[in-house]
């Protein structure tokens, strides 16, 4: 397969001005993957539509391989099958996984944590939707499950302190995004735009030379549009929010994401969050964390680790955006 690729990005001269461009899409991580290929000016690429295709289909059959918990025999759940205190060897693209996971957990204070997913499941946002409201006690007794403390780290291996279950879903996105990138780039791709479920990464420039232009929503299922366009090249970004998936429960509108400080749906209001940084998977977890904290938190954390971090809060009926110091150079049009 390496060396059939390597013959098909290969690139030949091509007379005409305009570049040539690929598209592709599909679907993954229950979600769709959008990718756009540029080749270089007065160049064409070799490889057929087809081929590409399945090869990036391959790629990420592979990382589904390695992390989804959709599939029984994956990596991730052989390892949440193995018992608490048991020592468990990793493959070198999950134990990164995992030591990003466990930085960010850190960093924010457990507000991204991998073991909250039992959690989600509880409140009706996983793949067994329940219909009733969960229980304070049932809510009480799930939270001694969760805890990112409770998964160490060792020599690429790991082991769980507790009864803990490892979910992904807050990063494996990004680095699925990540993955792909450091496919086309080491089979010679230099400009290209890889959105999986909204998670992008974009390299190089677009097919008119100039810097991708990325556009953040405003964070509305009523008022759906544009709120800003983000020019970038060579960095990740990824938006995380709370107005596609909710639920309403006796008027109250409950939000998908979980505090796992508290196992309740965060209660504030921040809309959006919008991260970019060198890395999906990193812009990933950041903006996960992000929405948990809350606007006042989240900025302070951005100014502190000199992040680039672009928020939008609900006024009323209004929004208010407001951006860390880092985010500035990325506006087109800062007031």
């Amino acid at each position: 397969m390496c060396g059939l690729l390597g013959l098909l990005l290969a690139a030949c001269s091509q007379p005409s001005d305009q570049p040539d461009v690929r598209r592709f899409s599909g679907s993954t991580m229950g979600t769709y993957y959008i990718i756009t290929l540029v080749a270089e000016t007065g160049q064409s690429f070799e490889f057929t539509d087809s081929a590409m295709h399945a090869a990036i289909d391959a790629e990420l059959a592979q990382i589904n391989q390695i992390m989804s918990t959709y599939i029984p025999d994956s990596e991730l759940m052989q390892f949440n099958a193995v018992d608490v205190g048991v020592w468990q060897p990793l493959s070198a693209s999950l134990y990164d996984i995992f030591q990003l996971s466990q930085r960010i957990s850190q960093l924010t204070a457990g507000a991204f944590d991998v073991t909250v997913g039992p959690l989600v499941n509880l409140w009706g946002f996983g793949p067994d939707p329940e219909g009733e409201l969960p229980t304070a006690e049932a809510i009480a007794a799930l939270r001694q499950r969760v805890g990112h403390q409770y998964l160490e780290l060792e020599g690429q291996q790991a082991r769980k302190r507790s009864d803990i279950f490892v979910d992904l879903s807050g990063v494996a996105k990004g680095y699925g995004v990540d993955w792909l990138g450091r496919f086309f780039a080491q089979h010679g791709v230099s400009h290209y735009l890889i959105n999986i479920g909204g998670d992008l990464l974009a390299h190089g420039f677009n097919p008119n030379g100039e810097p991708w232009r990325i556009a953040i929503e405003t964070p509305s299922t009523e008022r759906q549009g544009i709120h800003r366009i983000v020019p970038i090249s060579n960095v990740a970004l990824v938006t995380s929010g709370d107005y596609r998936n909710y639920r309403v429960d006796q008027g109250q509108r409950r939000s998908h994401i979980i505090d796992p400080a508290t196992g309740y749906p965060v209660n504030h209001h921040l809309a959006s969050v919008t991260v970019i940084a060198d890395t999906a998977a990193e812009a990933d977890a950041l903006a996960t964390a992000m929405m948990v904290m809350g606007a006042e938190a989240a900025l302070a954390l951005a100014e502190q680790e000199n992040r680039a971090v672009f928020l939008i809060e609900r006024q009323a009926q209004e929004f208010k955006e407001t951006y860390s110091s880092a985010f500035v150079s990325y506006l087109e049009n800062p007031d």
